[in-house]
């Protein structure tokens, strides 16, 4: 059983940078997204403080965020990398099957990875995922490298839009029109 205090606070600051991006979205009514809890059942409380020590996970959660930007509903997953050598293993199935139908509903799914030890933030479009999911089929190994990924797709803060995905997200919009 995996417990909630196992995991620690890994990707918290990741998700403060997009929850504080997800407000300035909001505040500038560009976008409202927000961050899906992942559904626990308490195990431990610390009643002097009224909060719960220990959970466990009650089902498998499906993405990170989920929204609409003018009139586009989205939903991502944010993911931390330590190295230039992304894992696949980081993406479950049940988050890429659900990435997958929400895509086949009209919905733009994607992912943002923090390359913690370069601080470089990157949009990955569904599709581009796929294709590294797909290419395990043909004997790939399950990662892909960061010297792979598209100049285009890495984002830059802009004011309060500390993971500044719009721009990330406006390139995956018009390279589907072409």
């Amino acid at each position: 059983m995996a417990t909630w205090n196992s995991r620690g606070l890994r990707g918290s600051t990741f998700e403060d940078l997009i929850n504080t991006t997800n407000e300035h979205y909001r505040n500038k009514n560009l976008a409202l997204v927000q961050k899906i809890p992942t559904p626990i059942t308490p195990l431990k409380f610390n009643s002097e403080k009224k909060l719960i020590t220990e959970a466990y996970f009650e089902k498998d959660s499906t993405v990170d965020y989920i929204g609409v930007v003018q009139g586009v509903p989205v939903c991502f997953d944010a993911k931390e990398c330590k190295t230039d050598t992304f894992s696949l293993q980081n993406i479950h199935e049940h988050q890429f099957r659900f990435m997958t139908e929400f895509e086949s509903q009209g919905g733009v799914a994607f992912l943002l990875i923090h390359f913690t030890m370069r601080n470089d933030f990157y949009y990955m479009p569904y599709i581009e995922l796929k294709q590294y999911i797909d290419r395990v089929a043909d004997g790939h190994a399950k990662n892909f490298k960061y010297t792979e990924l598209e100049d285009e797709y890495f984002l830059k803060p802009n004011g309060g839009a500390l993971v500044n995905y719009l721009v990330g997200l406006q390139r995956d919009l018009e390279s589907r029109d072409e």
